[in-house]
């Protein structure tokens, strides 16, 4: 990933932190977001600390102007975008707890305007900037697929920034997928699952080894990735 410049959105934390240090590690000019910019500028602070280079932008995906700062300021240090990921999301409730008929119209609003619009706005504002060998990745779970009880409209966003994915994948020449790393422990999973350092390389394999018709409309997951590289 040398020489590459990698957008993370909600890189402040839990598989956005862990894809950032990945992301550094592995060479690339790694420019996060979060709302949260102590939070957002320890992660960043991580990669320099391991020689690599990183920039923090306070930017709240639900804002398009935000995202579009943000993205101008990635293209500007770096030229282009070589990589986007699609992370930031929420969780209003507790995991497994929020079934549809009991949810407010509020959590709705919610899960919708960042899950689904943030990811819209994430790559929408990319694209003038995205490099023609560029790639997108939207992190997902199997929830956004599979119905499973009380996970109410965050299951619907996950399963509409899915088919945002398959759409741009359909529209744009760069390939545009959906990475399922599993259950990760984060907030958003009540810390239950998978360490989030341990699922960062299937997000690196899906933005650099991959080949694009491996990717481009598809769901990597977990199966997919071990697959691919043992």
């Amino acid at each position: 990933m040398d020489g590459q410049t990698a957008v993370v959105t909600g890189a402040s934390r839990g598989i956005g932190a862990a894809v950032a240090r990945a992301f550094g590690d592995a060479g690339a000019h790694v420019v996060g977001c979060a709302r949260s910019t102590d939070a957002l500028e320890a992660v960043l602070e991580s990669i320099r600390e391991r020689g690599g280079t990183a920039t923090g932008v306070r930017a709240d995906v639900r804002d398009e102007w935000d995202v579009e700062q943000l993205m101008d300021t990635a293209a500007r240090e770096g030229g282009s975008i070589d990589i986007v990921v699609a992370n930031a999301g929420v969780y209003s409730g507790d995991p497994g707890e929020t079934p549809l008929g009991e949810e407010s119209y509020a959590a709705v609003d919610s899960h919708l305007r960042t899950n689904v619009r943030g990811v819209f706005a994430t790559v929408r504002e990319a694209l003038p900037h995205l490099a023609g060998d560029g790639r997108v990745l939207v992190s997902s779970g199997q929830v956004a697929r599979e119905a499973k009880p009380g996970y109410g409209s965050y299951a619907v966003s996950k399963a509409a920034a899915e088919a945002l994915a398959r759409g741009f994948a359909a529209d744009l020449e760069q390939p545009v997928c959906v990475v399922d790393p599993g259950v990760v422990s984060t907030e958003l999973t009540g810390g239950q699952g998978r360490d989030p350092g341990s699922v960062a390389g299937q997000f690196e394999w899906a933005a650099t080894e991959a080949t694009a018709a491996e990717i481009d409309g598809a769901v990597v997951d977990l199966k997919t990735w071990r697959a691919a590289t043992r």
